[in-house]
């Protein structure tokens, strides 16, 4: 009974974190695309810092579910994309930049309040301070692995997008057409690659190199900042 009582305590602590960061991440797109021109996401009703407007039962609930159960080493997930219709934002290039961009923003300051609500909430009881400390912890991570990995300059990810617009339109357009092959590639080089290689003897954390190293720097340097 402890060890279960202890498992769903562990599992409170990233309900918050996962929610606001994925939910929170997708509604920005929103607010951003309505800045430069579209409202295709107002009118979708997606245009809320309601978070049960952007949950996704698979990427919100069941992948993030799974990976606590399973006790794995991160925690990956993600809300129901918010509709853009890119064609429609003025200026066009700044304005994918700006939609891009204004995700992974989002981790940064949530990332960015975590450490301010560590250093400034009030002590209340051992058992609350240390489950507050815990999830804003997993907050703080979270977010920054988030905004690290979206940045990533592989279509359909906010990087993707910033890099397709800043390119010259022969290349552009070659990004373009990775927006529906790009995710698998994506997964094949960070998590199938390195499970082969590791068969064979070789070592190639790449999710660890491309995502937890830069985002082990951007913790550092907010804490340094803001603590």
């Amino acid at each position: 009974m402890n060890a279960i009582f202890e498992t769903i305590i562990s599992a409170s602590t990233w309900v918050l974190p996962v929610l606001l960061a994925v939910t929170l991440h997708e509604a920005a797109h929103g607010f951003a695309a309505k800045l430069f021109g579209d409202d295709t996401a107002q009118r979708a009703g997606r245009l809320s810092l309601n978070p049960i407007r952007h949950i996704d039962p698979v990427g919100t609930i069941l992948i993030p579910g799974l990976l606590l159960l399973t006790g794995a080493p991160f925690l990956f997930g993600y809300a129901k994309p918010v509709p853009v219709a890119f064609h429609r934002l003025h200026p066009q290039r700044l304005g994918v930049i700006g939609v891009a961009i204004a995700g992974p923003a989002t981790n940064v300051l949530l990332a960015i309040a975590s450490i301010l609500l560590l250093v400034w909430l009030p002590s209340f009881s051992p058992v609350v301070d240390n489950w507050v400390a815990t999830t804003l912890r997993q907050s703080l991570w979270l977010n920054c692995i988030l905004a690290v990995f979206n940045m990533l300059p592989i279509p359909p990810l906010d990087g993707g997008r910033v890099l397709t617009a800043i390119s010259p339109l022969p290349i552009a357009r070659v990004l373009a057409r990775m927006e529906k092959t790009g995710m698998i590639l994506l997964i094949a080089l960070i998590f199938l690659l390195p499970y082969v290689t590791s068969h064979l003897g070789i070592n190639l954390p790449i999710f660890h190199w491309l995502v937890i190293e830069p985002a082990t720097a951007l913790v550092n340097f907010l804490a340094d900042i803001f603590a």
